[in-house]
C-alpha cells in the first residue's frame, strides 16, 4: 500500500447515504466539513461511528473524510458506520473476519414501509364502527 493512497467507499441506512473517503493520516474524522464531535453530538452516535475504527484498532492510522446527506442522525450516524467499515476493508482484507464477527458489514435493509391507499398510515386502520 502506497503512503499516498486513499480509499472511497459508500454506506447506507433508511433514507441516508454517506460517502467516506480514508486516506493515511493522523486520525481525524471530518463530517460534512465539521468535526466528528460537532456533527454527531449524541454520545450513542459518536460510538456507532467510531466502532469500526476501534475494533480493528486503527483509530490513529487514517484521515476520514465523510460526505453524508439525507434521513435523519441515527440513520446518518448508521450509513457513515458501515461506510468506515467498507474503507477499513478496502485499505486492508485482513480485517473482514474481525468487522463480519462484530456485524458491521452488513447493510440493514430494514426501511419505512410506504402509506397504502384508504389507510391513515401503512398498516393502521381507520376504527371500525358497525353502527
Amino acid at each position: 500500500m502506497a503512503a499516498t493512497e486513499q480509499v472511497q467507499s459508500v454506506g447506507r441506512r433508511k433514507a441516508s447515504v454517506s460517502r467516506v473517503t480514508m486516506k493515511q493520516g493522523a486520525g481525524t474524522v471530518r463530517v460534512n466539513g465539521r468535526s466528528f464531535d460537532e456533527y454527531f453530538t449524541i454520545p450513542r452516535h459518536r460510538s456507532l461511528v467510531s466502532a469500526p475504527l476501534e475494533v480493528t484498532e486503527a483509530a490513529s492510522l487514517y484521515d476520514i473524510t465523510v460526505r453524508v446527506r439525507g434521513g435523519g442522525v441515527t440513520g446518518q450516524a448508521e450509513a457513515t458506520r458501515l461506510g468506515i467499515a467498507r474503507a477499513l476493508l478496502a485499505m486492508d482484507e485482513d480485517r473482514r473476519r474481525t468487522l463480519r464477527a462484530h456485524g458491521m458489514l452488513t447493510r440493514d435493509p430494514r426501511v419505512v414501509e410506504r402509506k397504502k391507499p384508504g389507510r391513515p398510515k401503512a398498516r393502521k386502520r381507520f376504527q371500525f364502527s358497525k353502527r
